[in-house]
């Protein structure tokens, strides 16, 4: 009987020592690519090496994402700013992004948070899942984060390689990566869209009348346990809901629930919250690319509009990277 196992043993070594090694090199070549995954890993490679380490960081979707330029906030304001906005996916997923970067990174003094009507939603589907397969073998905290979605089985987490299998543009683009043209196109995580209206709002008011956003319970949990969290590490909070196009903010019925549910954390734990509903660019279609996000053009304008703000709240005099402390709102 041992003779059996020994050999089984000698059988299976082989295998596991080269699945590690193949593993390691499809994650690693992969996680290079400033293309495949809708762009995400030079985000994701930030946040794990420990390179984002910025006073102000910027959370959210996509509307995040697209909508505020944190190299115009670091220009302006002097400070290093970044951007951690993850396109398509709600409050689980970006809280992931949060705790990952404080365990790799210095906590930032501000965080930016771009709501949106979508923020305390929960899909079932784990949304551009490619996204996580460099990263998520054997950490506990991207499991935690994405097991409970459509996407990934407990196996996937364990065993090196079972995740690439079927995924055959993530192992080609593994090999072709240093072959093609890599650019990085996220600016320190921003990426302004040149893109013209298009016709998905138009298809949707032909299907329905309106439609309602169904909140999570368990992102809201997540929500009051992150508020509380950022209190207790004197990180301080500045929500922002940016210019959304206004025929489109009509078109969610519950919109206004929603809107009330983040004032009433904002006047709870002391946050302001700097709401663009109405500004004048939410009125004017040539700066939105679809009703939810703005274009580059209408993204550079509503970032110097925030810019504004953040210089009369929190920036009342001109500070440096050499500051100790931000300056307290007056």
């Amino acid at each position: 009987m041992k003779k059996f196992i020994k050999q089984i043993l000698l059988f299976l070594l082989p295998i596991v020592l080269i699945s590690f090694y193949a593993d390691n090199y499809i994650s690693t070549n992969l996680k290079k690519s400033n293309s495949f995954a809708v762009k995400e890993y030079s985000t994701w490679n930030a946040i794990i090496d420990g390179q984002i380490n910025s006073k102000i960081v910027i959370y959210g979707s996509s509307r995040a994402w697209v909508h505020i330029n944190p190299k115009m906030i670091g220009d302006a304001l002097n400070v290093s700013t970044y951007n951690l906005g993850i396109d398509g996916h709600n409050f689980w997923l970006q809280y992931l992004r949060h705790s990952l970067l404080l365990e790799n990174n210095t906590n930032p003094q501000i965080i930016i948070f771009s709501l949106d009507v979508f923020t305390l939603q929960k899909v079932k589907d784990l949304y551009n899942s490619d996204q996580f397969l460099p990263y998520m073998l054997w950490n506990d905290k991207i499991r935690n984060a994405t097991i409970s979605y459509n996407g990934f089985k407990s196996i996937d987490y364990e065993i090196p390689l079972i995740r690439y299998f079927g995924r055959q543009n993530a192992i080609q683009t593994a090999f072709l990566v240093k072959k093609t043209n890599n650019e990085v196109e996220r600016i320190k995580g921003y990426q302004g869209q040149d893109r013209q209206w298009n016709l998905d709002f138009d298809k949707a008011k032909k299907t329905m009348k309106n439609y309602e956003r169904e909140l999570d319970s368990s992102s809201i949990v997540l929500f009051e346990h992150f508020l509380n969290e950022c209190k207790s590490k004197k990180i301080k909070l500045l929500f922002v809901y940016s210019p959304e196009y206004i025929e489109g903010q009509k078109f969610v019925k519950n919109r206004g629930v929603i809107i009330s549910l983040y004032e009433k954390y904002s006047k709870k734990y002391d946050i302001p919250f700097y709401n663009y509903s109405n500004d004048p660019l939410s009125y004017q279609k040539k700066y939105f690319y679809n009703a939810s996000h703005l274009n580059k053009t209408g993204a550079e304008l509503f970032t110097k509009k925030l810019i504004d703000s953040l210089k009369k709240y929190y920036y009342p005099m001109p500070i440096s990277e050499k500051n100790k402390h931000i300056v307290q709102r007056k």
